[in-house]
């Protein structure tokens, strides 16, 4: 399922003394399959995009199709349940949002609100705690007793048990240390590879573009100023620090090699590309 918007517009309240418009003329496509980053600083838009996603908000002007539907400024609220269990948001620090008493009912309550049978969705609730990494045991545990990293990975398993087709992650890996980021993003590669999901990722961590996405989007004050691979964005290296946006740690690296007489064709984004060229040059420099 893809997902396009075409000159997308959005204003909270408009019409009233506390107009604010925060999304100007966006263009975007969200292919099928696709792995796509959305970066800014705060207050870039990003967050009102990702809602427009799976219809939590509607445009002011322009349309977004996702799938097969088109959502206008006109569109009824009615329908659109559906787009919700296609398009799963996961959202900044998604541990808060848990309330059941098991694990077992937190993820299988957004199956049950679609129509799902209980004795499917606790099939659901098992089979996405797997995917998660956390084994049955947790199953009759309270969520509240787990740590933190667990109780964010109950809280994705929920979204997943909605079967969606794209998942929108909100700064995943916020408030974990770098063993627990490692996890979470490697958990989502995974997702990514063997289920097929879309992701779309919203971050500020440059090095998790560099290492999983396909596609990125810059947002600065509610527009796209710059789009393509990360191949090809995060080579404007000037262009990023003037954004205060930074760059890959690899391609940081390899900068200062570079200022050591270290010859790069293109800047390496990630630590395995980089020691691959080290050792290509450093084999060379060796062969004469």
């Amino acid at each position: 399922m893809d997902i396009r918007f075409e000159k997308v517009n959005f204003t909270y309240q408009p019409h009233s003394p506390f107009e604010q418009k925060v999304l100007f003329d966006i263009d975007l496509d969200i292919k099928e399959g696709s792995y796509t980053a959305l970066v800014g600083h705060t207050g870039s838009g990003k967050s009102t995009l990702l809602q427009h996603l799976n219809a939590l908000l509607k445009p002011t002007e322009g349309r977004v199709n996702i799938g097969d539907r088109v959502i206008t400024p006109e569109t009824n609220n009615k329908n659109l349940k559906p787009i919700r269990k296609k398009v799963g948001i996961v959202f900044q620090f998604p541990e808060a949002q848990l309330f059941e008493e098991t694990v077992a009912k937190d993820i299988a309550f957004g199956p049950k609100n679609f129509g799902v049978s209980e004795e499917e969705a606790l099939l659901l609730a098992k089979d996405n705690l797997k995917l998660v990494g956390l084994d049955e045991s947790y199953l009759e545990r309270s969520p509240f007793d787990l740590s933190g990293g667990q109780m964010r990975r109950v809280a994705i398993a929920g979204v997943l048990a909605m079967e969606p087709e794209v998942l929108v992650l909100d700064e995943p890996t916020a408030g974990l240390d770098p063993q627990g980021r490692k996890e979470m993003m490697e958990m989502f590669e995974r997702l990514h590879r063997e289920k097929n999901i879309t992701i779309v990722l919203v971050t500020h961590l440059m090095d998790d573009v560099a290492n999983f996405a396909d596609y990125m989007y810059v947002l600065e004050k509610g527009q796209i100023v710059k789009h393509g691979t990360p191949a090809v964005v995060f080579q404007d290296v000037e262009w990023l620090r003037e954004k205060q946006l930074g760059v890959p740690t690899a391609a940081e690296f390899a900068q200062l090699l570079e200022e050591k007489g270290m010859i790069f064709d293109e800047l390496p984004l990630t630590a395995e590309a980089l020691a691959d060229i080290i050792l290509i040059q450093g084999g060379s420099a060796h062969d004469e």
